[in-house]
């Protein structure tokens, strides 16, 4: 039995939660740090900006949060942390495509959200008491990234 044969299921399944966290967590980066940007210039005019500031820059880390979710209930499945390894390259080809929902969908709504929340900052510069408008329009694009964690999660407590 050669050596992809005997561990190419448990690699492909690593690689997918290993995909679902890295691609989450850069997306987060990416547009924590967008939104940071533009904090930045409001809150070196208003400091006593910075909480709503704060939340509207925190926004676009969530991402990375659901992927490390998604890197974990995947480990518990196959086996590294409980449950049972895959056990051939095919069963690994289903975690794979079960954590690329949340891989890809948490890299790009994070980057979305981030520019966003930059354009939120804007209004919260320019008009203080419309901010939480910014921060509905922050929430649309959170929608997705939850229906990607929803997503990866059915398809990975539901695997046969």
């Amino acid at each position: 039995m050669g050596f992809f044969e005997q561990m190419g299921g448990m690699a492909l399944a690593l690689f997918g939660a290993g995909l679902a966290v890295g691609l989450s967590c850069v997306g987060s980066a990416k547009g924590t740090g967008i939104a940071g940007e533009a904090g930045t210039g409001l809150l070196s005019q208003d400091p006593s900006k910075s909480g709503k500031v704060m939340v509207l820059q925190l926004l676009p880390g969530t991402q990375g949060l659901y992927g490390l979710v998604v890197f974990f209930v995947c480990l518990t499945r196959i086996g590294i942390l409980g449950g049972t390894a895959p056990a051939t390259a095919a069963d690994g080809m289903k975690y794979l495509a079960a954590c690329l929902p949340m891989a890809l969908g948490g890299l790009l709504s994070a980057i979305a959200q981030g520019r966003v929340a930059a354009g939120s900052i804007n209004i919260l510069a320019k008009k203080p008491d419309d901010w939480s408008k910014g921060l509905i329009l922050c929430g649309i694009v959170e929608f997705y990234a939850i229906l990607s964690l929803l997503a990866s999660m059915l398809m990975l407590l539901f695997m046969v």
